[in-house]
C-alpha cells in the first residue's frame, strides 16, 4: 500500500515546485516538460488540485517560452481554476505573479497591473517579502499611473464593486479565484481608505463616485 501510496501521492514530492521552476530558469523545458508529465498524472489520479495547479502553471511557462502566449495565459487561467479547489495561499500568488508577468509580455498591460496586484497582496498576506519584492519590481514595469495612497488598487476595487452588488465574502472569492481571507482583508483595507464601516456605505461610497 504505502509503495503505491508513493507513485501516487504528489505530496511525497514536495520539492517538485521549485524544482519545476528552476529548470524553467535555466531554460531545462523539455526536462521540467517530462518531470510535469509524470507528476500531473499522479495528481490527477488522486484530484489534488494544488498540485494540478502547479503543473498547469508550468506548462503555461513552458507554452510561453515557446512563443504561446495565448496557450500560456490559457495555462495560468486552468491553474487559477484548481487553485481555486485548494488552500494554498503563497502558491497561488506564485501562480498569479506568473500570469502578471506573461499578461505583460502580452500588452495586456490593464489586466496585467490587477493581477500582479493580486500577487503582491497575496505574498504580503503569508509573510513572503522577497516574493513581494518580485511582485513590485514586475508592477514597476508596467507603464501607466499606480494607485497612490488612500486610493483602491485594481484588485481591492473588483471586490468592492463586487461586494456592493450584494455578492457575500464566500461568492466574490469563488468568482474572483481567490480565498475568502484574501476577500476580507481586501474589505478591510477599501473601508480604511474610503471611510466606511459597513457594506451598505460602502454600495453608497462606491455608487456616489461612478461618472
Amino acid at each position: 500500500i504505502c509503495a503505491g501510496l508513493e507513485i501516487r501521492e504528489p505530496a511525497l514530492h514536495w520539492f517538485k515546485p521549485d524544482l519545476l521552476d528552476a529548470l524553467l530558469a535555466v531554460g531545462a523545458d523539455e526536462r521540467a516538460e517530462e518531470l510535469v508529465r509524470t507528476w500531473e498524472a499522479r495528481a490527477r489520479s488522486v484530484d489534488r488540485a494544488w498540485a494540478l495547479a502547479i503543473a498547469a502553471r508550468t506548462r503555461a511557462w513552458i507554452a510561453a517560452a515557446s512563443g504561446d502566449l495565448d496557450g500560456a495565459l490559457a495555462g495560468f487561467a486552468e491553474a487559477l481554476a484548481e487553485h481555486g479547489r485548494s488552500e494554498d495561499p503563497f502558491q497561488h500568488a506564485r501562480t498569479l505573479l506568473a500570469q502578471g508577468v506573461i499578461q505583460r509580455r502580452a500588452k495586456r498591460r490593464g489586466d496585467a497591473r490587477v493581477t500582479l496586484q493580486r500577487a503582491l497582496t497575496g505574498f504580503e498576506q503569508v509573510g513572503a517579502p522577497l516574493w513581494a519584492a518580485k511582485a513590485r519590481a514586475e508592477l514597476g514595469r508596467i507603464g501607466g499611473r499606480a494607485p497612490s495612497r488612500g486610493e483602491l488598487t485594481p484588485s481591492e476595487r473588483r471586490i468592492a464593486a463586487l461586494v456592493a452588488e450584494g455578492r457575500t465574502n464566500r461568492e466574490v472569492a469563488a468568482a474572483l479565484f481567490v480565498t475568502e481571507r484574501t476577500v476580507e482583508a481586501a474589505l478591510t483595507r477599501a473601508y480604511r481608505k474610503l471611510g466606511v464601516r459597513s457594506r451598505a456605505e460602502l454600495a453608497h461610497r462606491l455608487a456616489r463616485v461612478q461618472p
